[in-house]
């Protein structure tokens, strides 16, 4: 295992000490948890491209590109917090 070191603001290392003590956790162990668990743009465009094809194989035959973009711009839109706030 190697060491790294990362320069980052006093309240963002505390919150990440208070997070990992929250689970249980070292810093070290819940920084590896949270980068392991967050997918690389590939491995997204990846899982998006499965999706996509099992959709299209087992329950709409007829999905179209614009279909797939406007569910990704609906999915950005939540995301950005334009759509779906809670009251």
């Amino acid at each position: 295992m190697a060491d790294t070191t990362i320069k980052i603001s006093e309240p963002i290392r505390d919150r990440l000490r208070t997070l990992a003590e929250e689970r249980g956790l070292s810093t070290r162990a819940y920084v590896e948890r949270v980068v392991a668990a967050t997918p690389t743009e590939a491995e997204r465009a990846e899982r998006t491209a499965r999706a996509i094809a099992y959709v299209r194989a087992n329950l709409c035959p007829d999905l179209s590109e614009d279909d797939v973009r406007a569910a990704q711009e609906w999915r950005a839109s939540i995301a950005a917090r334009q759509v779906g706030e809670r009251r």
